[in-house]
């Protein structure tokens, strides 16, 4: 299986086009990257099979509704925060401060109007309450485990190839994702870190949500969230 990274010109939000077989997904469609995407996906012949998140936060699932539209799929989202995509500021936390009043002003500066954010039509939630949060998900040729890996937010999902883990927000080169917008928590921040990521293959690439990629075994090694 391939990895082609494009990074999102908001927040520097890594979007990761997982292939195989000619088939591909689009993980984690941040604010501008539909452009580029479709331009690796015309130059290469891929069909794209769903568009994923990590997470439901808007500067991971953006341009989410136009890579939907543009080839029919579905977004997979975990249920937990399938919410999320009906009001992307709103659940980043109220008023114009914060990280929400930051990635409004940082989709003006693109050219984007907030109000212009559309949610997937077809969004296909996974994920059931009460499962061990582990499982696979195919898309074409594409089959990626699933696992559940919440704190940063409810629904916090890694998903894994032979090869790496695409990490979202849950695990950063050196660090890890925040615990205090809306639906993080820190005591399952920490039990993720202890009981899913010290778990992974240590041999394992580490594509994150914002940042350069790693390996688990560097991560397990010198991140101070993981001693």
């Amino acid at each position: 299986m391939e990895i082609h990274v494009v990074v999102a010109p908001v927040f520097a939000t890594n979007c990761s086009v997982v292939v195989a077989g000619g088939d591909c997904v689009v993980v984690d469609a941040g604010a501008g990257v539909a452009a580029p995407v479709a331009l690796l996906v015309e130059d290469y012949g891929w069909t794209p099979r769903a568009v994923l998140a990590t997470h439901g936060h808007v500067d991971h699932t953006w341009d989410a509704a136009a890579l939907c539209d543009r080839y029919g799929v579905p977004l997979r989202i975990h249920e937990a925060d399938a919410y999320r995509l009906a009001d992307p500021f709103g659940t980043l936390g109220l008023g114009t401060g914060g990280v929400s009043g930051a990635l409004r002003q940082a989709v003006a500066a693109l050219g984007f109007a907030p109000e212009d954010y559309r949610a997937p039509a077809d969004v296909v939630p996974f994920g059931a309450a009460g499962d061990d949060g582990a499982g696979t998900l195919e898309a074409g040729a594409v089959r990626l485990r699933v696992q559940h890996a919440p704190g940063h937010t409810e629904g916090a999902t890694l998903y894994l190839t032979d090869d790496a883990v695409l990490a979202g927000d849950v695990l950063f080169a050196g660090s890890v994702g925040r615990t205090d917008l809306p639906g993080g928590d820190p005591a399952t921040m920490r039990a993720t870190l202890r009981d899913v990521v010290a778990r992974l293959d240590p041999g394992l690439a580490v594509v994150p949500g914002h940042g350069p990629t790693t390996t688990v075994g560097q991560e397990l090694a010198t991140n101070p969230f993981l001693g």
